[in-house]
């Protein structure tokens, strides 16, 4: 288990780095602590899914803070040097890993107290043999498709993991964690069956995803469902021209009902292959951008998933009506103030 925490710094950034750090001292918002908040963990997460997650864990009994700003592409996020203070300060790094937010990690390994551990919720979940690598993520660059957390069981084990963290740090509310670990179970079991449930009324040959960012994978592979293609490259420069028709060669030939854009990847590339493949573009899915604003109940990880489902079912042809009855919010009672950057 240990050799997933990274305790000890292996990069030097630059100097403006540490010298943003001794200019900036206390004047960086969102890293002091209140009297009352003296025993908190202070906390620091990266994509707002994991947020979502931890924020669920840890409840009101943590000072948590994000740091990838929502619908931002996250694999080529650079975070600010200014960072770097609230890094220092932390006493838990949660992030995906998988080679997903890596200038990131860089900035917390560099600025971090050593004994802050580093928690990769993607390397823990799956073994190096569950790594998929597929049209964005080919194994040939040896970077597996790293986002998991649209299977809701691998978001139930980051779940998991973070309650295990947490205790380890703060006995004290071990309990509290627990609860509300068990809390989330529930949800994500919800979920889980309103899923398959919702999958099992599309007709069997529309299971088949073409998508432009390749974030369904892991979620095709636990759900019965297949990923054709996706037309971002693993350089998140635009497809070839042969990519392209080749794709829409595929689409004609699959008769698919609909190709899949997202709010963070806005494509007419994609809008070109739904036309010529005499097929609907459905622009709005979302990997890491959670609805609503910050506070509402559906700003969630759950409220997300929720959401996608709902575009994803009907798109294919079937019935997203089990959705109705999943309980998307908070799992602790009361507000626990986590930052969500936008």
């Amino acid at each position: 288990m240990a050799e997933f925490f990274i305790q000890r710094a292996r990069y030097i950034l630059p100097l403006v780095t540490a010298l943003t750090v001794l200019l900036l001292g206390s004047f960086v918002p969102g890293c002091g602590r209140g009297e009352d908040e003296g025993t908190k963990l202070r906390v620091v997460s990266t994509v707002s899914p994991i947020t979502s997650i931890v924020e669920n864990i840890g409840g009101d009994r943590i000072e948590l803070e994000g740091v990838v700003p929502e619908g931002v592409n996250s694999h080529i996020f650079e975070p600010q040097p200014s960072l770097a203070r609230l890094l220092a300060d932390a006493d838990l790094i949660i992030a995906n890993g998988l080679f997903l937010e890596q200038p990131t990690l860089e900035l917390a390994e560099a600025n971090k107290k050593d004994e802050t551990p580093i928690l990769l919720l993607g390397d823990r979940s799956i073994t190096r043999e569950q790594w998929q690598f597929d049209f964005s993520f080919p194994e040939s660059e040896g970077h597996p498709n790293p986002h998991l957390w649209p299977d809701p069981k691998l978001g139930l084990k980051y779940a998991e993991l973070t309650q295990e963290q947490l205790a380890s740090l703060d006995p004290d509310n071990m309990d509290y964690y627990k609860e509300n670990l068990e809390a989330f179970r529930e949800r994500i079991d919800a979920m889980d069956a309103a899923i398959r449930q919702s999958v099992a009324t599309i007709p069997v040959e529309n299971r088949r995803l073409v998508t432009y960012h390749d974030s369904w994978a892991y979620f095709a592979l636990s759900y019965g469902m297949e990923v054709i293609g996706a037309v971002q490259p693993s350089d998140f420069a635009e497809p070839s021209a042969r990519e392209v028709a080749d794709l829409i060669d595929q689409v004609k030939e699959l008769g698919l009902p609909a190709v899949f854009g997202s709010e963070e990847f806005p494509s007419d590339v994609l809008e070109t292959i739904a036309r010529e493949g005499n097929t609907t573009f459905v622009d709005q899915l979302a990997d890491d951008d959670l609805p609503g604003a910050p506070g509402d109940p559906d700003h969630s990880y759950l409220g997300l998933m929720r959401q996608n489902m709902r575009i994803m079912i009907p798109a294919l042809g079937g019935n997203a009506a089990a959705f109705d009855d999943v309980d998307v919010s908070p799992v602790f009672e009361g507000e626990s103030g986590a930052v969500y950057p936008q």
